[in-house]
């Protein structure tokens, strides 16, 4: 499986989906990147004329790419074209370190703790463009591949 055919089956669109690219996959982790635009919906608000990605879109960046494009990789062997892609996210913990700011390009690493019973959970990291770390934690979901009625 390609990584545009895996950001192809992600169940997000735009203004939703935090997945530019993804750069490697394997069985075992996955390295992708984002970079955030200046007209992202959530920079009116958050906050007045100093625009910071909140930490919840960065929670949710790191969830599509190191969870569930990971965990779509992971289903490879199933036939995924007909079927809807279910994602319950089961627990996180993220800490923080570092603001993102509009215009900037985000890479996000993770490594797969554990996959069985549908339940993935992964170790995550954030960095920004000069290899600082951003954030990092865990995340864990339920996936799952159901067929379209």
């Amino acid at each position: 499986m390609t990584a545009p055919e895996i950001i192809a089956l992600l169940p997000y669109k735009s203004p939703f989906l935090f997945v530019d690219a993804i750069e490697t996959i394997s069985g075992n982790a996955v390295k992708g990147h984002y970079t955030f635009k200046e007209t992202e919906y959530f920079y009116e608000g958050h906050f007045k004329n100093q625009p910071v990605t909140p930490g919840v879109i960065l929670t949710e960046c790191m969830a599509q790419i190191g969870l569930v494009c990971l965990g779509i990789y992971l289903f490879k062997d199933e036939n995924l074209e007909n079927q809807n892609i279910l994602v319950a996210l089961t627990s996180h913990q993220i800490d923080f370190y570092l603001p993102v700011l509009p215009k900037e390009k985000i890479t996000v690493i993770s490594e797969k703790e554990y996959f069985r019973f549908n339940k993935l959970k992964c170790r995550v990291k954030m960095l920004n463009e000069q290899n600082e770390l951003v954030c990092k934690g865990s995340i864990s979901g339920m996936i799952k591949s159901q067929g379209y009625d």
